[in-house]
């Protein structure tokens, strides 16, 4: 098996592309949807249920494992892989987003970033260099350079002056990681809604080098319609032959509508939050398990899904519950809305194959239009 990380594109369907990322660590296909596994799992989900649903890669965040359990524990425990019980790629975010909206008392400079810890504000330091070090320390399949993710709403200066610091760090974290074959660096894109400061960053990491290239800074709160703006262009700018990975999307029409723009990756934790809050997500759109609706439906949530919680329970007992406060709820609603995506994912890969995308996108909208079933 190759020891280099490469990405094949086997069609195109106007900007949509399908393919495969190759890695040591087995074929991711693309379009691609990655489950998030925070802190080293999937929340209510076992690896091998993960992989179940098709997913053919997972997410891993560097600001929760450097606060607990750290990266040096995880790293004499074999690895991010091993500790964690999943043998396939896991792309690791770089820790940048988590630092702005979670950390307190954090303090920017051309350096990095210092910051209290969320759990108990313990002090630490993140950098492009450390960021790169705690990403080999576990491990990860794909490496994610060190960013700023500006808070919005933001000024065009402050936004441009962002941008021109994480192309600063995306230098020095290329530099940091060095040579590393079978492991993968990507670039992440900023410059906020403007094109002029999405083209200047796209230049700046064309020039740098990846091997791969995210789209950040996008999904938010700046709505679907600004985001699909950006996404209109943003795409263009980076090189064909490398996989665009867009962070942080997100629901199944933001996922579509990227795909029809020409994103290759994405990841979100909406499926396994929404599961644990009795929300899931059908063909018809989204299902609130909560509602007394549901208490005497001896129907499954969605009667052509092949997952666990579709095949053998009907809606009065996820109601039940739920209701009930039983783990088995989010367990369930978590493996049905991890499936429901993936599976999503497999249509638009096969749509994009066979050239009828636009057939694709038209029956996915109009199937959430109808909405749910009728009650009984």
């Amino acid at each position: 098996m190759s020891q280099r990380i490469t990405f094949t594109l086997a069609a195109t369907d106007g900007r949509a592309r399908t393919g495969t990322i190759s890695t040591p660590r087995g074929e991711i296909r693309t379009p691609a949807f990655m489950p998030v596994g925070t802190a080293g799992t999937v929340k209510a989900m076992l690896p091998e249920s993960v992989r179940a649903t098709g997913a053919d890669i997972l997410l891993g965040n560097t600001y929760h494992l450097m606060l607990r359990p750290t990266a040096e524990r995880i790293a004499r425990l074999g690895g991010l892989h091993r500790f964690m019980n999943w043998e396939r790629p896991i792309l690791t975010d770089s820790g940048g987003f988590q630092v702005m909206s979670l950390a307190s008392l954090r303090k920017m400079s051309e350096e990095g970033v210092t910051f209290s810890s969320h759990i108990d504000g313990s002090k630490h330091k993140l950098t492009p260099e450390r960021s790169m070090e705690i990403q080999r320390l576990l491990g990860s399949d794909i490496v994610m350079a060190f960013d700023e993710c500006p808070a919005l709403p933001a000024t065009e200066a402050e936004v441009a002056a962002s941008m021109r610091l994480s192309m600063r760090w995306a230098q020095r974290s290329r530099d940091a990681f060095g040579d590393r074959p079978g492991h993968a660096l990507f670039g992440i894109m900023q410059g906020g809604v403007t094109k002029d400061l999405r083209a200047e960053s796209a230049e700046a990491l064309n020039a740098i080098g990846f091997d791969g290239y995210a789209v950040g800074g996008l999904a938010v709160g700046e709505g679907q319609e600004a985001m699909f703006g950006v996404l209109d262009y943003a795409p263009g700018f980076l090189p064909e032959d490398r996989p665009r990975y867009l962070m942080g999307v997100g629901k199944p029409d933001d996922i579509v509508g990227a795909v029809e723009r020409g994103i290759d990756m994405m990841d979100c934790v909406l499926p396994s939050r929404s599961g644990r809050t009795g929300q899931a997500w059908t063909r018809r759109g989204q299902v609130n398990i909560k509602n007394a609706r549901h208490m005497d439906d001896p129907r499954p949530l969605d009667e052509h899904c092949s997952c666990p919680a579709c095949r053998s329970y009907s809606r009065a007992y996820l109601h039940h519950v739920f209701r009930a406060g039983e783990m088995i709820s989010g367990m369930l609603l978590t493996w049905h809305n991890l499936h429901y995506f993936q599976e999503l994912m497999q249509g638009l890969r096969e749509a994009i194959a066979a050239g009828r995308l636009a057939e694709f996108v038209r029956d996915f909208h109009a199937l959430r239009a109808e909405g749910d079933i009728e009650p009984i």
